[in-house]
């Protein structure tokens, strides 16, 4: 995953209300939850809601898909993965090569 990739996913998971919806999100699982419970669960306004998920959406963290009238949200959680992986795919490199001690 790029960088970019990442920085935007993080951006935008870096507010606490789109970090909120996301964690409920998360939460739902694979069926993924309408918007309308979302709204009531967390009190928030429904233009509010609309300009979050267009956030997540704009950085591939969530899809949307429609049954009938009902606007349902699910995490893309390959998307999560990729940011997970990157975080940690050197986690302890540099203490295989000798271990450099930082000075503080």
């Amino acid at each position: 995953m790029e960088l970019e990739t990442v920085a935007k996913a993080l951006k935008e998971l870096g507010h606490p209300t789109r970090l909120a919806i996301f964690k409920r999100l998360v939460k739902s699982g694979y069926a993924g939850i309408a918007v309308g419970e979302v709204q009531e669960e967390l009190s928030i306004p429904g233009s509010t809601l609309s300009h979050h998920l267009s956030s997540l959406m704009s950085a591939n963290l969530i899809k949307q898909r429609r049954e009938g009238r009902t606007l349902y949200c699910v995490p893309n959680y390959e998307q999560l993965d990729g940011v997970l992986a990157f975080l940690q795919e050197e986690c302890c490199a540099d203490e295989s090569l000798g271990g450099t001690e930082t000075q503080g």
